[in-house]
């Protein structure tokens, strides 16, 4: 130990300011639907995109609103959850503050575990960031809004939504869509 620490150490409690090894729970690789929700957002200049999507079967929700807050959060959380994913065994988000306080009060009311992502580790996030980037890229680009636009964009959204769910077909779902293995996997359980 440098002779800093070592004569520091005599008059202080020294103590790490990054929270190392704390333990996150383990990652959960889905096998059914609903089973891990994965949740970010997405900066548009003045417009925020809330994104959520079901890893096993690539369902989406996605939400725009002028502030990043955990009100918000919360807010995308219940909508998302009543018109989209009903209830999720695990629910995870990155470090945000959107993904703080309310949102966080929340969360146990519609997701049995809940986890956050590591920081700097983007495969814990994999489907959600492989998801913002093909919404960049396939409907609102890498342009910046102003809240005004939101009703616009909503309506660009929607049409997108309604194409990715019934018609882009996935590789990682051996080229169903969305909508295809949700059907499948209710029509099993029948």
């Amino acid at each position: 130990m440098p002779t800093i620490y070592v004569v520091l150490a005599e008059k202080y409690k020294l103590r790490s300011k990054w929270k190392k090894n704390q333990h996150r729970g383990e990652l959960t690789k889905a096998s059914k639907p609903r089973e891990v929700i994965q949740m970010d957002t997405i900066h548009f200049g003045m417009v925020f995109a809330f994104t959520g999507i079901d890893t096993f079967t690539k369902d989406v929700s996605v939400r725009l609103y002028p502030t990043l807050t955990s009100t918000e959060g919360r807010d995308f959380l219940e909508r998302s959850f009543e018109d989209r994913f009903h209830h999720a065994e695990l629910l995870q988000t990155d470090g945000g503050p959107e993904f703080k306080g309310e949102f966080k009060q929340h969360v146990f009311e519609l997701a049995y575990r809940f986890r956050v992502a590591r920081p700097y580790k983007k495969n814990e996030q994999s489907y959600i960031e492989s998801f913002n980037r093909s919404l960049r890229k396939e409907c609102l680009g890498w342009g910046n809004f102003h809240p005004q636009q939101i009703p616009t964009l909503e309506k660009e959204l929607t049409e997108y939504l309604h194409y990715y769910h019934t018609k882009r077909v996935h590789m990682g779902l051996k080229m169903k869509t969305p909508n295809q293995v949700l059907q499948e996997y209710q029509m099993a359980d029948i």
